[in-house]
């Protein structure tokens, strides 16, 4: 497996999948292992991204996940820094402008690198992006709600209101992550606990710079960005989803009907459609 090392010497692994002209790809959890890309078939990355969209893609293991080493100071977790990472993954390639997906935690850490170097992002997917942004109580309510319908409801949305989530409240709630608690997303949400570093995962959220700063940035990125939620995630959602985009001065939402926040889970081969037409878009 390929490495590079980052800015504080760590060594870091990425591998390649397909072949053509790259597309970086930072998992999010946060600090899960991007093995969770998949889902438990045969298709691949992302629904088999490579293949529909003629690309290589590019995926790195966060410092601490997969193959890539612990840093010795947990402050490295943080989301900056990951985007720290992202531009030593970028000199590494040797890639002056590239293409850059980012899902969920990862998508937040995309947005941060867009900030810092908008002249090497040329175009920017964000799957299910957590964001700074914030929902209402009274939306929040709503999008837990249209679920209500579901054989797993009382026991997920009990596991949500969870003062300390654990482990076990975080697979209780599960069924919220996917549009159909199929046995695909039953495995699928079985892995989470093995993949993820909890030590990452509580630093991630540390040391962010002032949303307004990241905003602003945001607002004066050239690049194409497109946003591509599942209609019935709990965040972003669509609404949020499109409030995202707005930040963007050449951004679009994409809703994936039927999916939530593995929307390559729920159907892969129209996450992979709609992924690949948006970076033609």
């Amino acid at each position: 497996m390929p490495t590079y090392t980052s800015y504080d010497g760590t060594q870091l692994a990425y591998r390649v999948e397909g072949e053509g002209e790259p597309l970086v790809v930072w998992p999010g959890g946060p600090a899960r292992d991007p093995a969770y890309l998949g889902a438990h078939d045969s298709q691949g990355t992302l629904g088999g991204l490579a293949d529909a969209a003629g690309r290589s893609l590019v995926v790195p293991d966060p410092r601490g996940t997969g193959a890539s080493r612990r840093p010795e100071d947990p402050a490295a977790y943080a989301a900056p820094r990951l985007a720290d990472d992202l531009e030593a993954l970028r000199r590494h390639l040797g890639l002056e402008t590239f293409d850059l997906l980012g899902h969920s935690a990862g998508g937040y850490v995309t947005q941060l690198y867009a900030a810092q170097h908008p002249e090497r992002v040329r175009r920017l997917i964000l799957v299910t992006p957590s964001s700074s942004l914030e929902v209402s109580d009274a939306e929040w309510a709503a999008r837990v709600q249209q679920r209500a319908g579901e054989p797993w409801f009382a026991e997920a949305s009990a596991a949500l209101e969870a003062e300390e989530p654990t482990p076990a409240t975080r697979q209780a709630m599960s069924p919220f992550f996917y549009g159909a608690w199929t046995q695909a997303a039953r495995d699928h949400a079985a892995s989470d606990g093995a993949q993820r570093n909890g030590e990452g995962t509580a630093a991630f959220w540390a040391g962010l710079p002032e949303d307004e700063e990241v905003i602003r940035a945001l607002g004066a990125l050239p690049a194409p960005v497109r946003v591509v939620v599942g209609e019935v995630d709990l965040m972003p959602g669509p609404e949020l989803g499109e409030r995202i985009a707005a930040l963007f001065p050449n951004g679009r939402c994409i809703v994936q009907r039927g999916a939530a926040h593995f929307p390559w889970v729920d159907d892969p081969a129209l996450f992979a459609t709609l992924v690949s037409e948006a970076l033609a878009d």
